[in-house]
């Protein structure tokens, strides 16, 4: 799940990005508060982790923006402001979690977990499909009950498709959820990913839709 941060410390946020990769995230991150404002608008992020105190703007200033212009995107608030009033206004303003500093770099993963799955309908953080269950907590996937061995992006992209069930997925932004702008993608990496996960999961797992893109398969 691809994840917009704005975050101005830089320990914080190297922290955060490094983390969160290691837990399955690709996250992007930014420094400075109007380049992560802008940012929405640029690329299908699943969730926000927002700071509120930030060179050039105010993190509530951000919000009030996204929920203008219908960003529903879930957005977690990470701060070292924890007077109540703060925390209530930013809930308002339309904040989905509010984290105060310091924090456990679990919780954040778990919040944000929490949050994708609830913004997807999803009750259980399990997901399955046929003989296949992924647990993106705790980034284990089994095969009728066998664990399976899944590199990084396919167990993203697994998931991915799993979060999506009986929707198409374009290419174009499947190629988006899984990598970063700091990442060098490859013209074909897509059609790799797809390919190594219907080797280990069969060939009708995952449905090609010719000119669009791909949905998980009728099993």
């Amino acid at each position: 799940m691809r994840i917009l941060l704005v975050e101005d410390d830089k320990l914080i946020g190297d922290g955060l990005k490094t983390g969160l990769g290691k837990m399955g995230f690709t996250v992007d991150w930014f420094t400075r508060g109007g380049e992560g404002k802008i940012a929405l608008d640029s690329a299908p992020y699943d969730a926000v982790i927002l700071d509120l105190t930030l060179p050039g703007i105010d993190g509530l200033d951000i919000l009030r923006s996204w929920r203008e212009k219908s960003h529903h995107e879930p957005v977690l608030i990470l701060t070292a402001r924890d007077a109540l009033s703060q925390r209530v206004e930013g809930l308002r303003l339309g904040a989905d979690d509010y984290l105060c500093k310091p924090f456990a770099l679990i919780e954040v993963a778990a919040r944000l977990e929490a949050l994708i799955r609830r913004a997807h309908g999803q009750p259980s953080n399990e997901l399955r499909h046929g003989a296949v269950t992924l647990d993106p907590g705790k980034l284990t996937a089994t095969l009728s009950g066998e664990p399976l061995a899944l590199k990084p992006k396919e167990f993203a992209l697994l998931e991915l498709l799993l979060r999506n069930a009986g929707r198409v997925l374009p290419r174009k932004l499947i190629e988006e959820k899984l990598y970063s702008w700091d990442d060098d993608v490859s013209s074909n990496a897509v059609e790799v990913h797809v390919h190594h996960l219907r080797r280990k999961l069969g060939s009708e797992f995952i449905r090609t839709v010719h000119g669009i893109g791909y949905t998980l398969g009728d099993l």
